[in-house]
């Protein structure tokens, strides 16, 4: 199943607590189109101000189709993923 990357500008820095949007995301992921691993950027303070989440999916339309139902969650853009480990180049 093809990847995607999914960018998440945080509107202000926030705390993991605060963010607290992991479940609702996992809620509407379907066979079509799930989440399986993030990365946040953290500021000085600690505090996330941008998330990078690692999607499967049978296509961009697919992960935007389950992001419109968690609307609190603001989308800068969601891209074609290809994962490059260093072991690639042993």
């Amino acid at each position: 199943m093809p990847k995607f990357l999914a960018v998440h500008p945080m509107p202000k820095p926030v705390t993991v607590k605060e963010i607290a949007l992991g479940k609702k995301v996992k809620a509407n992921a379907t066979l079509e189109a799930y989440w399986v691993r993030s990365w946040a950027q953290l500021n000085e303070e600690g505090k996330i101000v941008k998330i990078l989440c690692e999607w499967n999916a049978v296509d961009i339309g697919a992960v935007r189709k389950v992001l419109a139902k968690v609307p609190e969650l603001p989308v800068e853009g969601i891209y074609p993923l290809m994962i490059v480990d260093s072991e690639d180049f042993r």
